[in-house]
Formats: structure tokens, sequence, C-alpha cells
């Protein structure tokens, strides 16, 4: 193992790490970050990019998070490719454990960001980016005028259908019980929406489409009373939205979690519970979940943590 000494440690390679990267370089805090499994983070699954401030044409997330990586180098971030799996947040310096490296520092910035909960099918693994999609907000743009599909019963799904509606040319709600488990109010709204129809009582067998060009054709849909029973639907776009999970399990017991496991900050806020740890973008972030919103934040918890060395040293 070797050891690394840093005087700030970000952990995570998304738009949050790489944007707190290039405001502590810039701030000669010569920062190192750890990039985690997945460098770029959800970004890297997600091909045309058109809500991204200063493009007017769609980029590609992957190059996006390219882009920013350069960047954060350019400036003068230490970049490891290591995944932390542990950490000592009970003394400083702080401690992180990686598979080949051992992190002090004196302070750290979590970016591990969140992956959205997949069906974890085949077929979805197979038409991912190229019509299965876990952000209405991101790619919803691109089905406007066309049918698409909505999997889950929670918040998540009812707020992804209600907002396709105002895009899609028709929105199917499939949830696999007969009931929902959003609140009242959205409910309420999905109901009385003209556009949005709900298949109750039915999960998804297998995403069908076409691998020339790839694209989604449709779904066919097993009952989960009778699972013999089996139904097609034709549509072009499908939106799993059966929540998210933070990348959170190395932090459980060293810091601050609420119920789902999201790092619990004040509102407008990139401080923890320990001073000198901070988190920023999706992994404390449960409401936006968006590229921007994720930088800003890790923009903000750059300057929090420049702050506290300052005051500190």
């Amino acid at each position: 193992m070797t050891a690394v000494h840093t005087q700030l440690l970000i952990i995570g390679a998304g738009p949050a790490g790489y944007t707190a990267a290039v405001y502590a370089a810039r701030a000669n805090l010569k920062p190192t970050l750890v990039t985690g499994l997945q460098p770029g983070g959800q970004l890297t699954i997600t091909t045309d990019v058109e809500n991204y401030p200063g493009f007017a044409d769609a980029i590609q997330g992957p190059w996006l998070m390219e882009q920013m990586r350069i960047q954060a180098e350019n400036m003068g971030t230490n970049i490891i490719y290591d995944y932390v799996s542990n950490v000592d947040f009970s003394k400083q310096p702080f401690t992180c454990y990686g598979e080949s490296n051992t992190f002090t520092a004196d302070s750290v910035i979590i970016a591990t960001g969140a992956e959205a909960k997949w069906l974890n099918i085949s077929s979805e693994e197979t038409f991912k980016g190229f019509g299965v999609s876990a952000c209405a907000t991101c790619d919803g743009f691109f089905f406007k005028n066309k049918p698409v599909a909505v999997i889950g019963g929670g918040n998540s799904a009812v707020e992804e259908a209600l907002y396709l509606s105002n895009i899609a040319s028709s929105v199917t709600l499939v949830h696999r019980r007969d009931s929902l488990r959003a609140e009242k109010v959205l409910q309420d709204r999905l109901f009385a929406n003209p556009k949005i129809n709900i298949i109750w009582n039915h999960e998804i067998d297998e995403i069908l489409g076409t691998t020339t060009p790839k694209a989604v054709t449709g779904i066919r849909l097993k009952s989960t009373l009778s699972p013999e029973t089996t139904q097609n639907i034709e549509v072009e776009g499908i939106f799993i939205a059966i929540g998210h999970s933070p990348k959170t399990e190395m932090f459980k017991g060293h810091i601050d979690l609420d119920s789902a496991g999201y790092i619990i900050t004040p509102k407008g806020e990139t401080t923890t519970n320990i001073p000198g740890v901070f988190a920023a973008g999706d992994v404390q972030d449960k409401i936006y979940r968006q590229a921007v919103t994720a930088a800003g934040q890790g923009c903000m918890a750059a300057l929090d943590a420049e702050k506290f060395l300052t005051i500190n040293n």
C-alpha cells in the first residue's frame, strides 16, 4: 500500500468531484482526487446531454466528463485511479483506505454520487442510453410527441410521469402492485391527467427494440398475479423510476446518514457533522440530481474546505 498525504482529498470523479478539484486547485490547495470505480459517474452512461450550460448543441456525457477531468488535472489536481472502501474520520488527519493506497488528508470532500436502481434484466442493459433512461428531466426531451412508459409506483415514478406528460404523446405508468406509494397529492394529479394511463399488477418481462439502429420499440409485461399472462405495449422510451441509491456504503458508521443512506448536510450547505468533511452532489442531494447542481455544490464544497483549512492551519 502506498501512503499519500494531501491537504484536501476529494472522493469521487463526477461533476461535483471534478468541479471541487478545479476550485481547490485554483486556491493552491494541491488536491488529490480519487476516482472510484466509475470515473465520470452517471454521465458516462448518458449519451446526448442538452441541458448543461454553455453548449449550443448536444454533447456526449463521457466527453463532458473527460473535459472536466482534463481541466482539473491541468489546474494541478493529483488524480489517482483507486477506490476508497473504508475511512476513519475519528481524528485528524482523516484516513481513507483505498485498494492500492492509504490516503491521509486535512480535509475531505465526499462526492461519490448516487446510482439509479435498475431492473437488472439483460434487455435493459442493451438499451440503456438508446431509449432506456433513469432521468426524465435529463432525457425526456428526446421523446417529444412519442409514447413512453414509466416503471415504478413511488414519488419519483409519479413525478417522472407528470413531467413526461408535458412532452410525450402519451405516458404509461407500470406498477407491480395495485396501489401507488406516492404522496396523495401527486396521485391526485396523476389520476386527473388524461395523457397518463396506468397498468396495475404488472412488471417488465423484456424490453423490445431494434439493433440497427439501436432503439426501443416496446415492452413485454407480465402479470404479477398470473406470471404466465403477458402483454406487449408499444413505446419508444422507458424511464425506470424505482429509486436511487447513494454510494455511501464505506461511510456508514463514520458520518451521519439519513434513513435512505444520503449524507446529511444543512440546507444550502456542504458541511457534515464532522468538521473538515464536506459532501457535494448526488451523495447528499436526493431532490435535484442534475449535473449542473452537482457541479455547483462541488464549487461550494471546495470554497468551504478552503475556508476550513485557512482557519485550522
